[in-house]
């Protein structure tokens, strides 16, 4: 079982599950029946809903580094995709259900960076003809790659 410690409380497992429980009954007048917990391996996304398992799976980082507002907006955008899927509607992003969904619910559509992601990108081109800005984690042979917009030559900055 995951505990996780926030400001002094503690969130586990049976607690996450009360709260979707609590948000889906309050933001879409609908019981959640299935598994939710926390997987701590998630490392790009703040939550994610696994059709054939029926499990939604939510990163403890975006409740440790941002706080319970951004959870819940998390937890909403699983529950839409949740929902969909049980009642056999379009629950993939590209949906037009989905998108109805997440306005219908104010869910966001994509969920902030975390703080302490944000400063991995290390490397920035520069295009010598339009000014355009790169920002890249690798490095770039600048022999080799061009600026996409305008084809001029790149420049590390």
């Amino acid at each position: 079982m995951y505990i996780l410690m926030i400001r002094g409380t503690f969130m586990d497992n049976t607690e996450l599950s009360h709260l979707v429980k609590q948000i889906s009954l309050k933001s879409f007048q609908k019981p959640f029946k299935d598994e939710v917990v926390f997987n701590k391996r998630l490392r790009t996304t703040g939550g994610r809903y696994l059709p054939s398992l029926r499990r939604i799976e939510i990163n403890p980082k975006y409740l440790d580094e941002l706080g319970m507002d951004d959870l819940v907006g998390i937890i909403k955008h699983e529950l839409c995709h949740y929902h969909l899927h049980v009642e056999g509607k379009g629950y993939q992003h590209r949906d037009h259900d989905f998108r109805e969904l997440l306005k219908k619910t104010n869910a966001p559509r994509h969920c902030r960076p975390l703080p302490s992601k944000e400063n991995e990108r290390l490397h920035q081109y520069q295009c010598t003809q339009c000014g355009r800005l790169y920002k890249r984690k690798r490095r770039v042979d600048t022999s080799k790659y061009r600026c996409g917009k305008c084809k001029g030559k790149l420049k590390k900055v």
